[in-house]
């Protein structure tokens, strides 16, 4: 419900829209809490460095979404005769959201809803890209207008990734589906296209969805309010049916509060064991905190915990190393000399036990007592390789979302700085999901796949992007990473380093050495859409100057 007591608008999935946006003022108010900072941003603006103004100013008062899309740049609508010339044939859901779809008409099938126009252009571009024969389904990006005739909303839409569909329906109402692949379907009422492109892509495979970053239709909202329930009723149902045609009917459905859908995968008898890995050089402040949080609000029976002791001195930690061992706690792995962090967790990885291992930073607190049932069953998956959680940072905002490439001037944490109950852009916060690269401050990984790829880059990526780095060597192998915005910990972001000379040069040296060996990657995520101002944290405006109709090609 929204605050006035009437049913909210907003389908699941664009529910990120009604979240509040604080105004100019209390954002000025917000800043002015911390003066010293307040001043050094006021003088870098006043230098002429707009941009590190404007990321320092989002880092201090916090990130929300600017998206609005003004009225004189949506796009005029398609003739329709243009679509008859392109071949394609345009089928609106009728009433009750039932599609149906004649054996005899032209190759393409364009499935819409009442109230949405096709964008100019969209004509062109979706033949086009269906001249490649191993195309079977195609969606693009639309603008939808807000209730009561505000502000319209840009919805860029990801590339195609079954899991975060499973999650959250991002794709309707306008979809293009090669007649040919879908005569013998049999649609679900009121998820028709949902169901339709998962069944495509689970007869064809995955590479026959794709999205184009385009701009194919705009209207008014549909799928909220009253019929939110019945919206939810039939995305568990097209789930259900997607499991079990690809052999995974023994998947639990849940429907979270929120309208994401989680999959709770069924886990081994036993369950396995997970190696919990924490680096620390004293800070027992942080220690503490974070070892407790694993043994007793982490509701996983089978752990083992090894701390890679890099030469704490304090007496109060070596007390509390001793007694953890006592209590048969944990181990402690002496790892002496410079603070490695790939090294370090190389080394205790080959001594743990576990089927998997869970590398934790010293910084980093367990919240939702599920969170490793949560990432373990994902990261037992075959085809999947490295496994993250949601952080949320000390001031109850996103610290990591999944890590999204080429933005941020090389790579930044998805979402980073927004409110921590956030939903995420298209839901993205809470879904479970495709995504490049995940921290190694929370990160889970089956121990044969760690080691099929030589675990982390020691010599290379002693301290930074050693993760990064990781997550795209597993990518590379055919190992995908996954996000879990279900698994959800507390992580205060590099409390326990200083910084210094010496780092600030090594770090400049990891940056050249990913530019060297991932540079095309880090032109462009291919899990992130290119409309989006890759300069400030992700999702939170347009790139300047992208109007939505330039020519794209399929991703």
């Amino acid at each position: 419900m929204s605050a006035g007591g009437a049913p909210d608008p907003l389908p699941d999935a664009l529910r990120f829209a009604a979240e509040p946006v604080p105004g100019r003022l209390a954002l000025i108010l917000r800043a002015s809490r911390r003066p010293l900072q307040a001043l050094s941003l006021l003088l870098t603006r006043l230098s002429g460095r707009r941009l590190r103004a404007a990321q320092r100013f989002i880092a201090l008062t916090g990130a929300h979404h600017q998206l609005d899309w003004p009225a004189d740049r949506v796009p005029p609508g398609e003739p329709p005769a243009a679509l008859a010339a392109a071949g394609i044939e345009l089928i609106e859901a009728d009433a009750g959201g039932a599609v149906r779809l004649a054996s005899e008409g032209p190759a393409i099938v364009l499935l819409s809803v009442r109230g949405q126009q096709i964008a100019v252009g969209a004509s062109a571009a979706i033949a086009a890209a269906f001249a490649d024969p191993d195309l079977h389904a195609l969606y693009g990006d639309a603008l939808f207008r807000l209730p009561s005739r505000g502000p319209w909303l840009p919805v860029l839409r990801p590339a195609f990734d079954r899991d975060d569909l499973r999650s959250v329906d991002y794709l309707g109402p306008v979809i293009a589906l090669r007649r040919a692949s879908v005569l013998d379907a049999d649609p679900i009422v009121g998820a028709a296209a949902l169901d339709l492109t998962l069944g495509v892509a689970a007869r064809f495979g995955p590479a026959a969805v794709r999205h184009l970053p385009r701009i194919l239709s705009f209207g008014k909202l549909e799928g909220g309010g009253e019929g939110r329930q019945a919206s939810r009723h039939a995305r568990l149902k097209v789930v259900e049916r997607d499991l079990a045609r690809v052999g995974e009917g023994g998947t639990r459905v849940v429907l979270e509060d929120d309208g994401v859908i989680r999959l709770a995968r069924p886990l081994p008898e036993p369950r396995p064991l997970v190696s919990l890995i924490v680096p620390t050089r004293d800070r027992l402040d942080l220690l503490r905190p974070c070892i407790e949080s694993l043994r007793r609000r982490t509701d996983w029976p089978a752990k083992e915990i090894l701390i890679c002791d890099n030469g704490s001195r304090g007496p109060a930690t070596l007390a509390y190393f001793r007694a953890l061992e006592a209590d048969g706690a944990a181990r402690v792995v002496a790892c002496p000399g410079p603070f490695n962090f790939a090294a370090i967790n190389n080394r205790v990885a080959a001594e743990a036990r576990g089927r998997l291992l869970a590398f934790i930073n010293n910084d980093v607190e367990a919240e939702a007592p599920d969170w490793l049932e949560r990432m373990v069953g994902e990261a037992l998956r075959p085809e999947i390789g490295a496994v993250g959680a949601r952080l949320i940072d000390g001031e109850g905002r996103i610290q990591h979302g999944g890590i999204v490439l080429g933005t941020g001037g090389l790579v930044t944490h998805g979402h980073r700085h927004f409110p921590g109950a956030a939903a995420g852009y298209l839901g993205a916060l809470r879904a479970t999901r495709s995504v490049s690269a995940v921290t190694a401050a929370c990160l889970v990984v089956e121990t044969r796949k760690f080691f099929r790829v030589e675990g982390f880059d020691a010599s290379t990526f002693a301290i930074d992007f050693n993760d990064v780095d990781l997550c795209l060597r597993l990518n590379a192998i055919g190992l995908r990473t996954l996000y879990v915005g279900g698994a959800v910990l507390h992580h205060r972001e590099s409390a326990s380093r200083r910084p210094s000379p010496e780092s600030a040069a090594r770090h400049r040296g990891e940056v050249e050495a990913l530019k060297k060996r991932w540079g095309p990657l880090l032109a462009q995520d291919p899990h992130y859409h290119p409309g989006f101002d890759p300069n400030l944290s992700t999702h939170l405006r347009l790139r300047r100057g992208w109007t939505g109709l330039e020519p794209a090609e399929p991703r």
